[in-house]
């Protein structure tokens, strides 16, 4: 089963290649202009998701697809990478499915020329990490240093 977030991800991982969300079954697209703020998903992509999770939205997908977010969040449905693309991509858990990705239909992607799309990221957690694996290569390193003294000697 596709977890809530999973979908999030791939709604916004899609928004930024450029597709839609299509409304009230297929006879409106909406792409939020900002999906990513600072080290959180945008006020503009909040208001969507809570759009698409509420009962008023009806059949709600991502353009290319056919498979609705409500779908998208039953077990029938588990969110993984595509394998030409990496880019987040429903698959059916229960059953047989011939669904491509949305992919199929962007003639440029995937393109590793421009920035790929990403999730909301937390740049104090994050160099707090490559500073935490810093401070354990230099202990590696001086004990390793350490070592090779004592083999010298």
């Amino acid at each position: 089963m596709a977890e809530t977030k999973e979908v999030q991800k791939y709604l916004a991982y899609w928004f930024q290649a450029g597709k839609h969300v299509m409304l009230n079954g297929g006879q409106e697209a909406y792409r939020p202009s900002c999906v990513i703020q600072g080290d959180r998903y945008s006020d503009e992509f909040q208001r969507c998701w809570t759009y698409l999770l509420s009962e008023n939205s009806g059949d709600c997908f991502l353009e290319g697809t056919d498979q609705t977010v409500h779908e998208l969040l039953s077990p029938r449905w588990d969110i993984t990478p595509c394998a030409r693309c990496e880019m987040p991509i429903p698959i059916v858990a229960l059953g047989v499915s011939s669904l491509g990705c949305p992919c199929n239909d962007l003639p440029t992607w995937p393109n590793n020329e421009i920035p790929q799309p990403r999730s909301p990221i937390n740049s104090r957690d994050r160099l707090s990490q490559i500073h935490g694996r810093l401070n354990r290569s230099d202990e590696t390193n001086q004990e390793d240093s350490y070592n090779s003294d004592a083999i010298a000697k």
